[in-house]
């Protein structure tokens, strides 16, 4: 059994996250400070942390960094604002993930599920695979699939994985079109202006809420693509 230890400050989305999570196969324990949570890590071994942003006292960036310095559980930092730079923060200190309230349960189930998966790596006769959380999607590496809250699958065509794939092993750092047909080995006969504009635009329509306002796949003018993670 997964085992998460949840740090919030307000009791009634502790109750609510316990009682979800619990009845999706987790065991949760809860901690209303960072405090409480010290004592129970002090005993207890647990998979995931998730990490309240605004807690009276020490907040959940510190919180974060400590335990992020002597600790390979994973972390998802939880928070009502919607400021990138809390995003950023977050990650830059070692979180895996980032969760803004109010957030859809299910959504933050598999977020939960991929990072456990990246912590405990694969079962015992388990393919390795690594599965990626694009907001409310899941893509499994191996199959080439997109998976839904719902457990339903979204396919992509050869040349939507394929830049998939290469923005993933790239992910955070800008690609320009010029890399981007090098590293997707388009012959010169393919290749052609908007031959990466093309695809990044399937592809969009595929991982993006709204493709015209993307969240992960970002144009970065004047210079190229980058996958946000």
């Amino acid at each position: 059994m997964n085992r998460i230890i949840l740090v919030d400050d307000e009791a009634e989305i502790r109750e609510l996250l316990t009682d979800y999570l619990s009845a999706h196969g987790y065991h949760v324990v809860g901690a209303e400070n960072a405090e409480t949570f010290d004592q129970l890590i002090e005993n207890q071994d647990f998979d995931v942390a998730l990490l309240d942003v605004a807690m009276p006292g020490e907040d959940g960036f510190s919180l974060a960094r400590r335990l992020r310095a002597s600790s390979q559980m994973g972390i998802i930092m939880v928070t009502a604002a919607e400021d990138v730079f809390d995003r950023v923060v977050g990650l830059e200190i070692g979180a895996d993930d980032y969760v803004t309230k109010p957030f859809d349960l299910d959504e933050l189930r598999m977020r939960i599920d991929s990072v456990v998966r990246r912590v405990k790596g694969p079962t015992s006769g388990e393919a390795e695979t690594e599965q990626i959380s694009l907001g409310g999607l899941v893509y499994d590496e191996t199959r080439g699939v997109l998976v839904d809250a719902d457990g339903g699958e979204h396919d992509l065509s050869e040349g939507e994985r394929s830049l998939l794939d290469v923005l993933l092993e790239h992910r955070n750092k800008v690609l320009s079109r010029a890399e981007l047909l090098d590293l997707l080995e388009i012959g010169a006969d393919e290749a052609f202006d908007r031959t990466i504009d093309v695809r990044v635009t399937r592809l969009r329509r595929k991982i993006e809420v709204d493709p015209s306002k993307p969240q992960f796949l970002k144009t970065i003018r004047g210079a190229g693509y980058k996958l946000v993670l």
